[in-house]
């Protein structure tokens, strides 16, 4: 009989090395690794000995990066979604690329199962498996932390050390991180006391803003129905367009976020996220948007951010809702093409002027000049029939205070 297949999702850190003789121990099974590169800034070509090594039969090393940008990353920024006012969503949309990775590799050699290594605590599991779900109805997922007796990091390194596996372990940088191309997020250590201001020092992409220069730097991007597609003139594209923002951004120190946030799994959590290119992104687009879009739609469309961002952060990626939010984005951002021009300076990222062939601010209209377009008597009518409903109300009251 032919041994169980396991596809895992592994990054080489201590949670995933352990995972694979667990899994072993456990099920008997084959382990086939998958470490996912979604720009995260580490070299990855390690991990192939070190999954061999831990017992892996073989590993893929797959770079999702472009797919990440631009089927994940830009169409959320085209809807505006920010979780909780602060989040740029990088955690949350990054699994579901990753789990759709996972699933076509478990589905090309014809796995059983699919493993990942999120704690109970995380929104992670959610994303990962909701995404597999949606994807793969029938796959076993596996989800050790749920199942197996450690209940520590220490445990973990003890279960490490005991099956001779090299686990380098370090107390200089003590958060809990994840990385890709979008952002860099920190949580746990000192942070878990609300407190707490952040260090310096734990900053690892931007500037610490006592530590940028002390003159501000301008930068242009220019947009295509929603979408970033040059900065300062330059044509990019989509990975080296966010990589060229993360280090401009990152000089100046922007993009750095301390929330508390609420998890789907019900707890409060606190989290310092580093974000530089995203940010910048974000304060474009809105200022494109401000030009481009009429009031009814720019005003509905806010709304449709938040239930967009609380979707995404609650790994609902793949699921009708999404992808018809996804298509009404898509119609609204048909005009939203034109270049915008922001300025970096002591972490602050402030508008600088924004262009586009299909604005709709009208200067003869808009000028507190002289101007032979708007006939300011009109108004006068405009304020009678829009006060209305104040006014027969306003009677209604006080007739019956009459009585």
């Amino acid at each position: 009989m032919a041994k169980m297949k396991v596809v895992l999702a592994y990054s080489g850190g201590l949670d995933t090395t352990i995972i694979i003789p667990w899994l072993k121990e456990n099920y008997d099974c084959e382990v086939i690794a998958v470490a996912a590169d979604v720009g995260q800034g580490e070299e990855l070509a390690p991990l192939n000995e070190k999954a061999i090594k831990s017992g892996a039969s073989k590993i893929y090393i797959e770079d999702i990066t472009e797919e990440f940008v631009t089927d994940c990353i830009f169409p959320t920024i085209k809807a505006g979604a920010v979780y909780e006012g602060k989040y740029l969503l990088g955690t949350s949309f990054a699994r579901p690329v990753i789990a759709k990775r996972l699933v076509k590799i478990a589905e090309r050699e014809g796995a059983d199962a699919i493993c990942h290594g999120c704690t109970g605590k995380g929104n992670d599991q959610v994303r990962f498996e909701l995404s597999i779900k949606a994807l793969a109805p029938d796959m076993k997922i596996i989800a050790p932390w749920r199942i197996w007796d450690i209940k520590s990091r220490e445990e973990e390194i003890d279960y490490a050390v005991a099956r001779g596996l090299d686990v380098p372990v370090t107390k200089k940088h003590n958060y809990s991180m994840d990385r890709n191309i979008w952002h860099l997020s920190h949580e746990g250590s000192d942070l878990e006391d609300p407190s707490n201001e952040p260090k310096d020092e734990m900053l690892l992409i931007s500037r610490p803003v006592k530590d940028t220069p002390d003159t501000a730097d301008y930068v242009t991007v220019d947009w295509e129905k929603g979408v970033p597609i040059a900065v300062n003139g330059k044509k990019l594209p989509p990975v080296k367009l966010v990589e060229t923002l993360n280090d401009i951004g990152a000089k100046h120190g922007v993009g750095v976020d301390d929330m508390v946030e609420n998890r789907l799994v019900g707890m409060k959590s606190r989290g310092v996220y580093e974000n530089p290119a995203g940010s910048i992104l974000y304060a474009c687009h809105k200022n494109l948007e401000e030009i481009t879009l009429d009031r009814d739609t720019q005003h509905f469309k806010e709304h449709i951010a938040l239930k967009f961002a609380e979707l995404v952060y609650d790994g609902k990626w793949y699921t009708p809702l999404r992808e018809a939010l996804s298509a009404f984005v898509d119609s609204t951002q048909e005009f939203v093409t034109g270049s915008t021009r922001v300025k970096l300076f002591k972490g602050k990222i402030t508008p600088a002027g924004m262009t586009s062939p299909y604005s709709l601010y009208d200067e003869d209209i808009a000028t507190f000049g002289a101007d032979e377009v708007y006939d300011q008597k009109d108004s006068a009518g405009f304020i009678n029939l829009f006060g209305l409903p104040l006014k027969v109300r306003a009677k209604m009251l006080a007739k019956n205070k009459k009585k």
